[in-house]
């Protein structure tokens, strides 16, 4: 079920930060009491293959974030403690170290079970009588974009081989915060700086004849 023009969860979830501190975290509370926006992005497994390049090109780009009154929030289901010793762990050897930005810790589920993004499924076992489950449980790559009303005007999943191209959450929140500010709609491929159209027929029809 789509969540886009919904509010955030209101759950609370353990996290850790760079330092090892831990931490709880509500994302609803993060974009309305600090009056900013959030992206959150989830990311199957710690001390995986293509995670770790994710996770370095968010911190790449976190000034970025920034600079668009972004927070960036990582999250898996793995606990604070593997997260630690992944932040411990070197890049060069498959490692976050340098990633700065706090990583959620969902080992209950209760977040990611919510938004719909667990790959796992309950199937009845005929010869135990019991439900078990398939699936890894883990999450599949899912990105939210919240605006500092606690909206989510941007949700996307990803399998678990795809990995993300972080500038276009950077245009989208550019998009968005044009919307918010200029009132204007954008059109397919917008980027700052270019032009935007009006939320009727004949803005349309004359962007589409000069472009």
């Amino acid at each position: 079920m789509a969540l886009v023009g919904k509010k955030f969860p209101n759950i609370t979830v353990d996290a850790i930060s760079e330092m090892g501190d831990n931490l709880s975290i509500n994302i609803l509370d993060e974009a309305t009491k600090n009056n900013k926006k959030v992206l959150l992005f989830w990311y199957p497994k710690d001390f995986t293959f293509v995670c770790p390049t994710e996770l370095h090109a968010f911190q790449a780009a976190l000034s970025e974030f920034e600079k668009r009154n972004t927070i960036v929030i990582g999250a898996s289901c793995d606990t604070n403690e593997v997260h630690f010793a992944w932040l411990n762990t070197a890049k060069d050897n498959g490692g976050i170290e340098g990633v700065t930005y706090p990583l959620l810790a969902d080992t209950t589920r209760n977040l990611s079970k919510a938004l719909g993004i667990l790959d796992a499924e309950e199937v009845y076992d005929e010869e135990t009588n019991e439900i078990l489950l398939a699936g890894s449980n883990v999450t599949y790559r899912a990105t939210y974009l919240v605006d500092e009303t606690g909206k989510i005007f941007h949700e996307s999943v990803n399998d678990m081989p795809l990995g993300r191209n972080v500038n276009e959450y950077l245009r989208l929140i550019d998009a968005y915060t044009h919307v918010q500010t200029k009132g204007e709609v954008c059109p397919a491929n917008w980027e700052e700086g270019k032009d935007a159209m009006k939320a009727d027929r004949n803005s349309t029809a004359e962007y589409l004849a000069s472009h």
